[in-house]
């Protein structure tokens, strides 16, 4: 097929379409001549990407269609079924299909830390080099403990959850590039491990674990999610399989987007446990509790209304319409 022919024959039409989506009202006979150019328009589409799938037309069309079809279909449902949409199918759709990726990258984050931690604990060179006695000493029997109670409890969480969301966010949106989110991973599992193996290097590893666990089995969790959305984005970039590359990219991208939105609501809950549980006075005991009822919570929510959503087909992806369904003109 000739392309520029193509075009040349059904710019007017496309021009046309465009004329209508500017304007704020339409009248009965212009929306149904909306409707129909949108229809054909779609069939045009369908057209061009059978020929050149990743082309400028096909793009400029797509484009097209996504303006006429806001136009039209833009106050389709009302805020609360939208929100519905996402909590009940969407969000937890997106959650069980990171499951076992999740749990992959917190085994390897784990064994890193743990690795790191051994080191320190084992080499007094390494440990020498972390600081003077006087400076471990102080980290361990004060600042470590301090952290967590040194700014107030409310302003605390709310420092902890919008660093911890632009953490998770730039992962998955950075995750394309194939080496931000193992490079975020090692320099996370190596603080850990490190700090957990001083506090134990120096009699305090009961203390490091009462103020880490708490909030630290969601918050972590919520960073081994974040990755996993960040490498599947890339995978889908690397191994697209029958897709268009950026068919494929722009699928997988909308579907791991809706896990940097619930990951903010995940962290909100684990910022609100850091700031008001971790430093507060309860006894060990029920910190822990806390901590593992809410990571607890996130698993039922992915396992069991996960699979429910997406045995029904949900993916995590926008709705089709949204997403941009063609409307094929009979």
């Amino acid at each position: 097929m000739d392309m520029d022919a193509f075009a040349a024959v059904h710019r007017p039409q496309w021009q046309r379409l465009d004329e209508l989506v500017a304007k704020r009202r339409l009248t009965g006979e212009e929306a149904d001549e909306l409707l129909v150019l949108y229809q054909r328009t779609s069939t045009h589409l369908s057209m061009v990407r059978s020929v050149a799938p990743e082309g400028a037309l096909s793009a400029s069309l797509s484009t097209r269609l996504a303006r006429a079809r806001t136009t039209f279909t833009g106050a389709r449902s009302n805020f609360f079924e939208d929100m519905a949409h996402f909590f009940v199918l969407s969000l937890p759709a997106a959650f069980y299909r990171l499951r076992w990726l999740t749990v992959c990258v917190g085994a390897i984050f784990l064994t890193v830390a743990w690795l790191f931690g051994l080191w320190v604990t084992s080499t007094p060179e390494v440990l020498q080099a972390m600081g003077s006695e006087a400076q471990n000493r102080q980290y361990v029997e004060e600042d470590f403990v301090d952290y967590y109670s040194e700014d107030p409890a409310s302003s605390f969480a709310g420092a902890v959850w919008t660093n911890n969301a632009w953490i998770t966010a730039q992962m998955v949106a950075f995750g394309i590039s194939g080496f931000w989110v193992p490079y975020v991973l090692f320099v996370n599992a190596q603080g850990t491990g490190m700090s957990g193996g001083l506090m134990h290097a120096y009699g305090e590893l009961d203390t490091f674990f009462v103020y880490i666990l708490p909030h630290g089995m969601m918050e972590i969790t919520a960073i081994f999610i974040a990755a996993a959305a960040g490498l599947r984005i890339f995978w889908a970039w690397v191994a697209p399989g029958p897709q268009p590359r950026l068919q494929s990219l722009a699928t997988e991208g909308r579907s791991l987007f809706t896990v940097a939105l619930g990951l903010g609501l995940v962290l909100l809950v684990s910022g609100i446990v850091e700031g008001f549980v971790t430093p507060s006075g309860l006894p060990p005991w029920l910190k822990i509790t806390i901590g593992a009822l809410v990571f607890a919570g996130y698993w039922t929510y992915t396992l069991w209304l996960g699979r429910k959503a997406y045995d029904a087909g949900a993916r995590g992806d926008l709705t089709a319409r949204d997403a941009g369904e063609q409307v094929t003109a009979v």
